[in-house]
C-alpha cells in the first residue's frame, strides 16, 4: 500500500479505500480493516484512518457501526414502507406493517429519571418530577427501522403493575390498553409532525447516513376525563424508510 502523509492524506486514504471497494475486494456489506489495520497498511496517524472513513460515511460509501467496526454499506433501494400511527403503542402499527410484508420488532430499555424543563411543559408536571422513560429501537425486518422515547409521569403509573411497558403481566400492551387497566381512558394522540435531518447517534442507531432526512414525531396521550397528559414521546422515522399515512378508510 502507499504510504502517505501530510493534509490530504485522508483524502488519498479514503481513494484508496473506495477503489479496493469498487474493485470488489469488499463486497457490500463486509467489513472494513479496522483503523489499526489501516494505520498498518498505510503507515500514517490513527486520526488520518478515522478521517478517511469518517469522509466515506458522509459519502454514503461506508456506515459505521457503534463497537462493531466499519462495514461497506448496501447500495440496493429499500422500500418505503406506510406508518399508520398505532391505536395503543408509541410506534407505527405493527399490524399494518406486517401487511405490507415486513417484520416488525422491537428491543426497549426502561429506567426512571426527574422530568427536565422540556418533558415537564409536555405533561403538565413540575421539573424533577419522577418519570418512567423508555427507549425504542423498533426493527424492520430484524434491521434498525425507527426510534422512539417515551415518558410517563409515575404519580400515573408508578403504584401499579403497568409501571414498565415492556416488563411484567402487561408486557407490549401500548399506552392505551395499560391505562385502561388503571381505570385511565386515552383518546387519539396528539402527533406534531415536522422533517429534519437524522443527528450522527440516531444515523448510527439507524444503520444510516448522518444528515439523512426524518420524520420527527412529538405524541402525547391524554386522559380524556381530566385532560392531564399520561404519556408523550418523540419518534424518529428515517424518510427513506417510512411515510406517515393518518386516517382510515372506512371499512378498513
Amino acid at each position: 500500500m502507499t504510504t502517505t502523509s501530510g493534509p490530504s492524506a485522508y483524502l488519498q486514504v479514503a481513494e484508496q479505500v473506495r477503489d479496493r471497494i469498487a474493485a470488489g475486494e469488499f463486497p457490500p456489506g463486509s467489513q472494513l480493516p479496522s483503523l489499526a489495520d489501516l494505520q498498518a497498511q498505510y503507515g500514517f496517524s490513527h486520526g488520518v484512518g478515522q478521517s478517511a472513513y469518517r469522509l466515506l460515511e458522509q459519502e454514503g460509501v461506508l456506515l459505521a457501526k457503534q463497537g462493531r467496526g466499519y462495514f461497506v454499506r448496501p447500495q440496493e433501494p429499500r422500500r418505503t414502507l406506510v406508518r399508520r400511527p398505532a391505536a395503543d403503542g408509541p410506534g407505527p402499527d405493527h399490524a399494518f406493517l406486517a401487511e405490507q410484508g415486513a417484520l416488525p420488532g422491537l428491543r426497549s430499555q426502561s429506567t426512571t429519571e426527574a422530568a427536565t424543563a422540556e418533558t415537564a411543559e409536555r405533561l403538565d408536571v413540575a421539573p424533577g418530577t419522577p418519570l418512567m422513560h423508555t427507549s425504542y429501537l423498533y426493527l424492520v425486518d430484524g434491521e434498525p427501522g425507527y426510534l422512539a422515547e417515551s415518558w410517563e409521569p409515575m404519580s400515573v403509573t408508578g403504584h401499579h403493575l403497568i409501571v414498565l411497558p415492556e416488563a411484567g403481566p402487561y408486557i407490549g400492551l401500548g399506552v392505551a390498553a395499560r391505562m385502561a387497566v388503571i381505570g385511565i381512558e386515552v383518546g387519539d394522540p396528539v402527533e406534531l409532525v415536522t422533517a429534519r435531518t437524522l443527528t450522527r447517534a440516531e444515523a448510527q442507531a439507524l444503520d444510516r447516513l448522518p444528515g439523512a432526512p426524518a420524520l420527527a414525531i412529538r405524541r402525547t396521550h391524554y386522559d380524556r376525563a381530566t385532560g392531564r397528559p399520561v404519556e408523550t414521546a418523540d419518534l424518529v422515522l428515517p424518510g427513506e424508510l417510512l411515510a406517515a399515512q393518518y386516517g382510515r378508510r372506512p371499512g378498513a
